[in-house]
């Protein structure tokens, strides 16, 4: 029983070793990049427009971030690297992603999909802290980091006009094909390396060992999960629309 437990003790003191190196590793990159950033970027004045994304809701359905959506790419300004992780930063620190975190942390506890964390509330921590890791390491790689070392542009454009199928195709296209710095087109390196890179980071904080083949489901999951998340930017604000009209016909026969 004793070695057992040494070995338990043991197995956790090596995943918070491993989680330590991972952030530091992340605060290094950050720094360094930052450091880029106030050695060039900065020396020009940043022409961003203000209210780009001033008219756009914070939050989807109050719950989902929603800090990287553009109306639309009308006298498009591209972001400096310092506003590609204030973008980033944004969006990890929400209130949104740790609800999101706590609730795909309960989902992998009841799945038990990593046995080494556990149940009870001290397993619900690790499985919490590692899920909430996924979406910070995940927004950093994919809206910040790669879109600044490749001059990408992480936000999603909305088209607004056309049919629902040629909307909903534009929607799930951005995951492959996204805008540069220049203004052109090209293919999205950010998001497909980003997620690459932060299923490679999280390999060092969860105790299982995960195979190829669970790194290439894991990517999966992640380009659909963002995906999923372009569809609902496209067509949001029509289904604001219609559940405030709804609200409102609701309220005018009361």
């Amino acid at each position: 029983m004793r070695c057992r437990r040494a070995a338990a003790r043991e197995k956790r003191l090596l995943m918070i070793n491993r989680i330590l190196r991972s952030a530091a590793a992340g605060m290094f990159l950050t720094a360094s990049l930052g450091l880029c950033q106030s050695n060039t970027t900065d020396t020009a004045p940043d022409t961003t427009p203000a209210t780009t994304q001033d008219s756009e809701s914070k939050h989807l359905f109050w719950v989902m971030p929603n800090y990287r959506t553009s109306p639309s790419l009308t006298d498009y300004q591209p972001l400096t690297v310092r506003k590609k992780f204030k973008v980033a930063a944004d969006d990890s620190w929400d209130r949104g992603t740790l609800a999101l975190a706590a609730i795909a942390g309960a989902e992998n506890q009841l799945s038990n999909s990593n046995r080494a964390f556990g149940q009870g509330a001290a397993g619900f921590g690790w499985y919490f802290g590692t899920s909430y890791a996924d979406f910070v390491i995940g927004d950093y790689m994919t809206e910040a980091v790669f879109p600044s070392l490749l001059h990408q542009d992480p936000r999603y454009f909305r088209r607004g006009t056309g049919s629902f199928w040629s909307r909903l195709g534009y929607a799930i296209g951005q995951s492959f094909w996204t805008h540069n710095d220049s203004g052109r087109s090209g293919f999205n390196y950010s998001e497909w390396l980003g997620n690459s890179a932060a299923v490679a980071i999280s390999n060092a904080y969860y105790a299982d060992n995960r195979s190829a083949r669970d790194n290439l489901s894991q990517l999966g999951t992640q380009v659909g999960i963002d995906t999923a998340g372009n569809v609902l930017k496209e067509f949001y604000p029509e289904i604001v629309r219609k559940f405030t009209r709804k609200h409102q016909q609701a309220e005018s026969i009361h």
